[in-house]
């Protein structure tokens, strides 16, 4: 009896011990999905849509403006109320890579599930877990989308979905490194990239979903500015992609627009192995030529009058008055601080849009890990007329190497007038 006692004693003992290991084991294997979710959640970009200043994390409420009207994103954290806590891991998976919500009912496209659609069953996996497990409930209802009719009609979406999009798994590019291969994955699924950077149908698709066609990164427009193409990236080189990601700015370029919440909320977070898989990537791709070459001597013509001041016209009187302190006289601005005008993106795109925004409004840079002061470039609209804004807009777009179409008065004033209403 004594022995069969002590036997039953190791016997319990042992099997609290295994039961005790096993608990341990699933708990630090949860913990490391949280954690891979989380990441992951940072390559997505979720938190800047689905996150106001000021409110806690994931609780929805971001007015996105579109074509259709104002989009306001959802409550997703697992609040089973306002939030997605009664969701199974497959209609979290249906609504991320469909766009479909438990009832059958059809997100709009605001949500890049076009994209994410390429998104690993293992990535999804770790992503339910962390939004289930590691982010706080929040009880709180975001504002509902009421677009007109017939936008407001959901269940055309279906029709939509079935005519532009595709359940088809990443497809790795044959030939290409394991790192060109893991940008490419980053890019065309978590990262979104094509949601801005493909031009879009009068149907409101991409016209191509990855790289296997041309039109994939080769940018576009998006609410009146115009997005530059991703492919090759000629004038950047490798480490400048990364470093614009991983701080917002470069050698050549400072962050602005849309991109601006991106830098903060998602590629400032990413490690430096997928930064530099997403350059690999996007110097792979081929297809853009980028803007023309630089012009030295034109560079230096238009910096020797600006020197002189001498015989200016108005646009570079105003560029000398307001900008040449930070820019200089060869457009070429400080490397990582300030940048460049010369050859830049939003200077030379076919819409001004962009820049007399930025001339009006100013810019300011996220504050990031790597770059944590927040240079600010102030805003001019208190200070120069509509005439004016044109003026310099057009002598920016027009000196140095850059031939860009001239800005008129008009141009500026219906920014300036979004402006005003908060756009």
């Amino acid at each position: 009896m004594k022995l069969f006692t002590l036997k039953n004693f190791i016997f319990g003992n042992l099997l609290a011990l295994a039961a005790g290991f096993s608990a341990g084991v699933q708990a630090d294997d949860s913990t490391q999905l949280i954690k891979q979710g989380e990441y992951l959640s940072r390559l997505g970009d979720c938190m800047a849509c689905h996150s106001l200043p000021g409110k806690p994390a994931y609780s929805g409420g971001l007015a996105i403006e579109s074509n259709l009207g104002t989009i306001y994103s959802t409550n997703i954290t697992p609040d089973k109320k306002y939030g997605i806590g009664n969701y199974s891991e497959q209609q979290f998976s249906d609504a991320v890579r469909k766009g479909i919500l438990p009832d059958g009912s059809r997100l709009y496209p605001a949500m890049p599930y076009p994209d994410y659609a390429k998104i690993s069953d293992t990535d999804m996996h770790a992503l339910y877990v962390y939004f289930m497990q590691g982010v706080q409930p929040v009880a709180d209802a975001a504002p509902e989308t009421k677009l007109s009719f017939p936008f407001n009609q959901r269940w055309g979406m279906r029709f939509w979905n079935w005519a532009f999009t595709s359940d088809k798994p990443f497809q790795p590019i044959g030939g290409a490194s394991a790192e060109i291969n893991r940008g490419a994955y980053i890019v065309e699924s978590l990262g979104h990239c094509g949601s801005c950077h493909t031009p879009r149908r009068i149907t409101m698709n991409e016209k191509s979903l990855d790289s296997s066609e041309d039109t994939f990164l080769a940018g576009g427009e998006l609410n009146g500015w115009s997005v530059p193409a991703l492919r090759g990236m000629p004038h950047w080189s490798e480490q400048e992609i990364v470093d614009y990601l991983q701080t917002g700015r470069n050698d050549k370029a400072a962050v602005g627009g849309e991109m601006t919440s991106v830098v903060e909320h998602s590629s400032s977070h990413m490690s430096d192995a997928d930064l530099k898989a997403i350059a690999a990537y996007l110097k792979f791709l081929g297809g853009n030529p980028g803007l023309h070459a630089a012009d030295p001597q034109a560079v230096e013509k238009t910096a020797a009058k600006l020197t002189a001041a001498k015989n200016l016209t108005e646009g570079e009187r105003l560029y000398i008055d307001n900008c040449n302190a930070c820019h200089f006289v060869n457009g070429k601005g400080a490397p990582g601080v300030f940048p460049e005008l010369d050859q830049a993106s939003i200077v030379n795109a076919e819409s001004p849009v962009g820049l007399i925004h930025t001339i009006l409004a100013g810019a300011q840079q996220p504050s990031t890990a790597k770059a944590p002061s927040t240079l600010a470039m102030p805003g001019f609209a208190a200070r120069l007329s509509d005439e004016e804004v044109a003026k310099l807009a057009t002598f920016i777009r027009q000196g140095w190497s850059n031939h860009a179409p001239a800005v008129t008065s008009d141009q500026v004033k219906d920014v300036r007038k979004n402006l005003k209403h908060g756009e």
